[in-house]
């Protein structure tokens, strides 16, 4: 299976926003917890990403700050190859979910030495 992995170093390919388009119970999981979690309004349909390096449009964040920096800011595909990498602004991120964790531990597990 091809791995995408977003400049954060999230892996898009078991992302469940990502793959909810092709699976739609978890697309109705996800509806269904976001409803619980104070959006009454939200549907299945809203849960599509063509993952970072897609169309801004159809990204499930195009206001991601970590990739606005990244991408917009610094011109990069990954964190990881930033002079500045890992920042502040990365590590409070990966601070907040174990998932972000791992995706700035992806990302230092690859850097080449410097």
């Amino acid at each position: 299976m091809f791995e995408m992995i977003a400049p954060c170093g999230l892996d898009c390919g078991v992302c469940d926003i990502h793959i909810a388009q092709e699976r739609p119970e978890i697309a109705e999981r996800l509806a269904k917890w976001f409803r619980e979690h104070g959006h009454p309004e939200a549907e299945p349909g809203w849960f599509h990403c063509a993952g970072c390096p897609g169309d801004r449009v159809d990204h499930w964040s195009p206001d991601c700050e970590i990739l606005k920096c990244c991408v917009d800011e610094h011109g990069k595909r990954y964190c990881s190859e930033c002079a500045e990498f890992a920042c502040a602004r990365l590590e409070t991120w990966a601070a907040r979910s174990p998932k972000y964790g791992a995706a700035l531990e992806r990302l230092k597990s690859t850097r080449p030495a410097r």
